[in-house]
């Protein structure tokens, strides 16, 4: 039997946010499963950003799976914390597919500026489904023509 090769690439903080917005929080350990089981993901890259204080979620990410790719924070105005990762994703996703190290892309993300990334990678047939943690997806993504899957209705599967 052939091991299909697919990668995730998930934009944690679109992630944490968009579950969070709909009021539960999701079991990570639960999701890495599904990914593996529903995708054949292989390789599921979080990008994150790295703050200090965070290593102990990052060990347990680590063990349950995830491969961390992290981005140097900043900080606003407020002191609140500033990750973006887009670019961070967008370039590893064009690289394994370059170098031909993915077969099928899922995405786990509802920003728009991942559209051109997705347009990108499904013009090759390299493009699998995007996993839309809230309950809204941007219609650039949305007008695509892709797969979304909405992690809300698997929410009594993946809950914490």
């Amino acid at each position: 039997m052939k091991v299909n090769n697919n990668f995730a690439y998930i934009d944690a903080a679109n992630l944490h946010k968009g579950v969070g917005d709909l009021g539960w929080k999701l079991d990570y350990r639960r999701f890495r499963i599904w990914l593996k089981e529903k995708y054949e993901i292989e390789n599921a890259y979080l990008f994150i950003g790295l703050v200090p204080d965070n290593k102990d979620l990052y060990t347990s990410l680590q063990e349950m799976g995830y491969l961390l790719v992290y981005k140097e924070v900043t900080y606003d105005g407020a002191g609140k914390v500033k990750g973006n990762c887009d670019a961070d994703l967008v370039l590893k996703a064009v690289v394994d597919y370059y170098e031909k190290h993915c077969e099928k892309a899922v995405l786990v993300s509802s920003d728009g500026d991942y559209a051109g990334l997705v347009k990108f990678l499904k013009e090759r047939g390299s493009f699998s489904t995007i996993i839309s943690p809230g309950n809204k997806c941007s219609y650039l993504l949305r007008k695509l023509n892709v797969p979304i899957v909405y992690l809300n209705n698997k929410k009594n599967k993946l809950k914490l």
